[in-house]
């Protein structure tokens, strides 16, 4: 069995987070969905779970509280792209469904070009298309 990951994130809004995801192009598992969660599938092993705030507390421990919004960020979950058009497209569907700009796209080095977008609750996901010849070409030429 391959190995899957999960990413979990508290909503303050499920229905506007069901909104968010559907408009990003993502599959809604209706298994794993109910009045308090909603699951996600990203990839054939990578899937989402958007938890409402009250249900999301009750997996922590130690006095842990939900986080989300402005100020703090414990995560950046970052996802490959098939092309830099896909980088772009993805956060204009991201910010037609109620999301942010986080980070404008940029090709901060030789062959990477990424951006960076927030849903509804400021959890911030980003975005790369590497094009690994321009890469080793940029290590090589800086070497």
């Amino acid at each position: 069995m391959s190995r899957m990951i999960f990413v979990n994130l508290p909503t303050a809004d499920l229905a506007r987070s069901d909104h968010f995801y559907e408009t990003l192009g993502l599959t809604k598992n209706t298994d794993f969905s109910d009045e308090n969660a909603s699951g996600w599938i990203i990839d054939e092993n990578i899937f989402l779970m958007v938890l409402k705030e009250n249900y999301f507390a009750t997996f922590l421990r130690n006095g842990d509280k939900p986080g989300s919004g402005e100020g703090h960020q414990q995560v950046l979950t970052a996802l490959s792209a098939e092309s830099r058009e896909d980088v772009d497209e993805t956060v204009a569907r991201a910010v037609n469904g109620g999301g942010s700009v986080y980070r404008p796209a940029t090709e901060e080095i030789p062959g990477m070009y990424g951006a960076a977008f927030a849903d509804p609750d400021g959890h911030v996901w980003e975005l790369a298309w590497m094009d690994m010849a321009a890469m080793q070409a940029g290590q090589t030429d800086s070497q």
